[in-house]
């Protein structure tokens, strides 16, 4: 049985950044951006203090914390694997990494098309089916 291909993953400073978070703010989740204010950048609420809209999508899970992407974002990153890192600077400004010198950052592979057609079966629950 081939192995589930994950939408979306993080580096290991990412996680490490997520745990402090964790510790620090309890339980938390992320919406990928595409607004204005903080470009695409993943932004890191603290679960249930960002409203998920029925058309968003849930992505997975990074380190038990719901991932999600709004819909339009997700059709133009549909064939890519979000790869989900750190690097030094300002999160965004309601983020809450914000204020730690260092911010959550998208990255991204496209998927190859063995992946894209596996990933692609797979059905994407939106927001309000996630359950969180």
């Amino acid at each position: 049985m081939p192995s589930i291909i994950a939408r979306v993953s993080a580096t290991a400073a990412a996680l490490d950044l997520l745990r402090s978070l964790r510790q620090k703010h309890g339980p938390v989740m992320f919406f990928q951006s595409g607004g204005c204010c903080d470009g695409s950048s993943p932004m890191c609420y603290a679960l249930g203090e960002f409203q998920v809209g029925d058309a968003d999508v849930y992505l997975g899970d990074l380190d038990g914390a719901p991932f999600y992407i709004g819909a339009e974002q997700f059709e133009y990153w549909k064939h890519t694997q979000l790869i989900i890192d750190v690097v030094q600077g300002n999160g965004g400004m309601f983020s809450l990494e914000n204020g730690s010198g260092l911010r959550f950052l998208s990255r991204s592979r496209l998927f190859s098309d063995d992946e894209y057609a596996r990933v692609a079966e797979t059905p994407l629950l939106l927001g309000s089916q996630s359950g969180n």
